[in-house]
């Protein structure tokens, strides 16, 4: 490897992407994908690779990166570079195995399968994605897929399967076949036909294209006071943000690999212009978001993230163990990490902006603590709804799909995950630790 491919893999980012390993003619010898791709690239400065690992390294003169905004979108680009580029030693490096492929079949109620190369024949399939060379990485995106989509996996029977019993196949075909109501048998095929639909539109990219179309029957199906159907299009919709909170299509990342920083650009611009409506606020460069977590007052902690430039940076996030009298009192836990936030400003940077996750409350305490002029707001995950507390009185604004919403969700379920992660950890070193 020469210096300068070294020297360009240490400079990488640490965000979710994919990496494109070049020889010295530019033609791509390998694509993969990772959640953090400084971290990954720098494991091929190691001593002790694989044998056919070394002697792909030995040869590459430059290395590519495409930033994405998710695992879900780095695992679907992935194997569409692979698909265009056919790279020599993404081949070679599986031990020539057969690539996988995940298939539609043709039939009244369409199956997801998972096949080889060798067996495309031998199923009909109406549809074909891929191909990915790693089985687990073609079932990672089918197991995060299908908690949104159900789908079915099995040939017709006389009963509900047993994943319809867990959600994942609904509705199940045996159970739509047993329907002896036409009427509701039709709606019901309707419904799983419309699954398979969404999923062949997400494997294929079209996730904002997806998105839209779960808000349309979500609306359609209250309207038609259809509140169990609308009620499992919410649960859908949530699933879908919780994987994914940047809904581009995995091509365009092909034609503009500089996607994720334009994107991050209209999320930092669309809540500037809300916000600025009520705060006095010049720029958006830092934004922490800050987030409690207990269990019935015991072992609580906090989270800080921060994002720069509506990127996540995990260099400056910080976890907060909360020690005062009254562990299960939120409005105090959160005056206590604000404050202690505070006296950091000096050598940790001041924010240009504090998100802290809950409504009314939670942000009169941040206040108390900042000052009122300190540029802060709260967010009430009811309809993802931003607080704002200026010159005395409270006032919110309702976020509707869009940039902005986008970059608030993605940091407050951050700040979620970084805090139970430490609230867990504290939970589990204690059941382990011996009696005294």
């Amino acid at each position: 490897m020469t210096p300068n491919l070294e020297a360009k893999i240490k400079a990488l980012p640490v965000t979710p992407g994919v990496y494109l390993f070049k020889d010295k003619t530019g033609k791509v010898i390998y694509v993969g994908k990772a959640n953090n791709l400084k971290s990954r690239a720098i494991s091929y400065l190691s001593d002790d690779l694989g044998t056919k690992t070394a002697q792909m390294v030995a040869i590459a003169a430059d290395i590519d990166t495409v930033n994405v905004g998710s695992e879900v979108e780095a695992l679907l680009l992935e194997a569409e570079l692979v698909r265009k580029y056919n790279p020599k030693y993404n081949i070679q490096l599986k031990d020539d195995k057969t690539p996988i492929y995940i298939g539609i079949t043709k039939e009244t109620y369409p199956r997801v399968v998972l096949i080889r190369k060798t067996q495309l024949k031998v199923f009909k399939l109406k549809k074909v994605f891929g191909p990915y060379l790693s089985g687990l990485t073609a079932r990672r995106i089918l197991k995060r897929i299908r908690k949104v989509f159900p789908f079915s996996q099995h040939i017709l029977g006389k009963k509900g399967c047993i994943y319809s019993q867990i959600g994942l196949c609904r509705p199940c075909p045996n159970e739509i076949e047993k329907e002896s109501d036409i009427k509701k048998k039709t709606e019901l095929r309707k419904i799983y036909l419309r699954n398979i639909s969404k999923l062949e539109k997400t494997l294929s990219g079209k996730l904002l294209s997806v998105r839209i179309e779960i808000e349309t029957e979500m609306k359609q199906a209250s309207a038609r006071q259809n509140y169990e159907q609308a009620e499992n299009l919410r649960v859908s919709l949530e699933e879908m943000d919780r994987f994914t909170n940047s809904f581009d299509r995995t091509d365009s990342y092909l034609t503009n690999p500089n996607l994720l920083a334009d994107i991050r650009e209209r999320e930092v611009g669309d809540l500037g212009n809300i916000v600025g409506h009520f705060l006095k606020v010049r720029k958006l460069k830092r934004i922490e978001c800050f987030d409690v977590a207990h269990l019935a007052g015991t072992f609580p902690t906090a989270s800080m993230v921060v994002a720069i430039d509506g990127e996540s940076d995990r260099r400056l996030y910080r976890h907060f163990r909360i020690t005062g009298r009254k562990k299960s009192d939120d409005i105090d836990n959160m005056k206590d990490v604000i404050g202690r936030r505070k006296n950091h400003f000096a050598d940790w940077g001041e924010p240009d902006l504090i998100i802290v996750d809950g409504g009314k409350t939670q942000l009169a305490a941040a206040k108390e603590m900042l000052g009122v002029d300190f540029p802060a707001v709260g967010l009430a995950k009811r309809y993802e709804t931003l607080v704002f507390f200026e010159n005395g009185k409270f006032s919110e604004v309702r976020l509707g799909s869009g940039p902005a919403k986008n970059l608030v969700q993605r940091l407050r379920n951050e700040a979620h995950r970084f805090a139970r992660s430490y609230h867990h950890k504290l939970v589990a070193k204690a059941m382990i630790k011996p009696l005294s």
